[in-house]
């Protein structure tokens, strides 16, 4: 497929233009027309760069890319290496940051939930543009026994705050950087919260709230919409995908 074409359908599947966002959705970096070859990753750093080349890769799809607002406007140090890779090698660019938490089907909030085994899964309406997720557990389990599933599943140990030992079933999630939705997800009369980050604030705002709180880690939640992007477009389309995952404890 082109890469006009490719940037119509992620618009359109995606429905990018629906979301106010912190940095652009689409196509961030231009490269060859054709594409016949896509390597995904959670966020285009040099590492992630470096192996879309050594893969030959026509595109680059990613959860995180650049040019966030309140980032520097000069294209400069470690952005002008990424940007002179990415151009030198003529790989195409694209990231998708809200609409990708967001998608009811393959999103990272979607893929978090089935991850979990979270049954009756779905985004809460009229909250946070669709970002924060709810389901339940089949049967109530010890908060302390659904933070040890958290960490297996995730391979990254995952920090609760609360009774280890009190039952929970009623969940709401968000993937990323949501530790601040706290407060709706309580609004929600849920027994616990997931999100990928934590601040100092959370704690004590867990305790008051008397919501169970999981930091899951921001890359750990967050690497599987992308795949589940990357496949979804080799299904659709004839393109090779491959997914490269860059660890990152964070």
């Amino acid at each position: 497929m082109t890469r006009n074409e490719l940037a119509e359908y992620l618009a359109e599947f995606l429905q990018a233009s629906k979301f106010k966002d912190y940095a652009p959705n689409g196509l961030q970096v231009e490269g060859r027309a054709e594409i016949k070859k896509i390597v995904t990753g959670v966020t285009a750093c040099q590492a992630l760069i470096d192996k879309a080349i050594a893969l030959d890769a026509d595109a680059l799809l990613v959860h995180h890319g650049f040019f966030w607002k309140g980032e520097r406007e000069v294209i400069t140090g470690m952005k002008q290496r990424r940007i002179k890779a990415l151009l030198t090698h003529d790989i195409n660019l694209f990231g998708y940051h809200l609409p990708l938490d967001a998608h009811p089907m393959l999103g990272n909030n979607a893929e978090l939930g089935r991850k979990l085994d979270i049954a009756d899964a779905e985004p809460v309406a009229g909250l946070a543009q669709g970002l924060i997720w709810q389901g339940r557990l089949d049967t109530p389990v010890s908060a302390g026994v659904f933070s040890k599933h958290i960490s297996e599943i995730l391979n990254r140990e995952a920090l609760h705050i609360g009774d280890p030992a009190a039952e929970i079933q009623n969940i709401a999630w968000c993937t990323g950087g949501a530790q601040d939705y706290i407060d709706d997800a309580a609004s929600l009369g849920v027994d616990a919260f997931i999100s990928g980050e934590v601040s100092e604030r959370t704690y004590h705002s867990a305790l008051e709230l008397g919501i169970h709180y999981f930091a899951a880690g921001h890359h750990a939640t967050e690497r599987y919409g992308i795949q589940a992007l990357g496949e979804h477009l080799a299904r659709e389309f004839d393109i090779e995908h491959e997914y490269v995952d860059i660890d990152n404890p964070v």
